[in-house]
């Protein structure tokens, strides 16, 4: 069943999309979004409104946004193509307070070249805006580029990790060359 609550941020009031599971009485995060975002899902007809199943999710987001948490330990649905879940894994995979960019994550998954404007599409449909950090990808020349619910918002999140946009650095020690599984 697709469950869903709101919660309060920075960013404004962000809507939490869950898919629960009876079985494993624990939510999958489904998605994550913000008012005017790219995307975005709408609440639908169906759906139950469910705050007590984001207890944890929330608390982690106040975690981040009061700048006490640096890393997101929660359950997701399984969502997106196998590419898309590459790509997202390397999204986890940048630190707090650190940029990579769109060349370095194509290189990771093992899409160099013009595999890069796929990674880009594949970022962009990133339906865990803040918990998967996509706000960290920015462009080769230090330029902040697309985000899905909009620049001020991706600058917002970098000012709140401390992150110096100007200069991508490297993911687990080798980020370019090193393909993903």
């Amino acid at each position: 069943m697709t469950v869903y609550a709101y919660a309060d941020s920075p960013l404004g009031a962000m809507l939490l999309v869950g898919s629960e599971d009876a079985g494993a009485r624990r939510t999958g995060l489904v998605s994550l979004s913000v008012p005017g975002q790219k995307g975005a899902p709408v609440v639908q007809d169906g759906w139950r409104h469910a705050p007590e199943a984001f207890a944890d999710v929330v608390a982690q987001l106040t975690a981040y946004f009061d700048g006490t948490l640096t890393r997101f330990d929660l359950p997701y649905a399984d969502t997106g193509t196998d590419f898309q879940r590459r790509v997202w894994r390397a999204l986890e995979d940048i630190p707090y307070g650190e940029t990579v960019s769109y060349g370095q994550i194509a290189a990771l998954v093992g899409a160099s070249g013009a595999g890069v404007r796929a990674v880009g599409t594949a970022i962009g449909r990133n339906p865990l805006l803040v918990v998967r950090p996509c706000h960290r990808v920015i462009g080769a020349d230090g330029a902040l580029r697309g985000y899905a619910a909009g620049l001020d918002r991706k600058r917002l999140l970098l000012g709140l990790e401390g992150a110096a946009a100007a200069a991508p650095s490297v993911v687990a020690g080798a980020l370019v060359g090193t393909p993903s599984p």
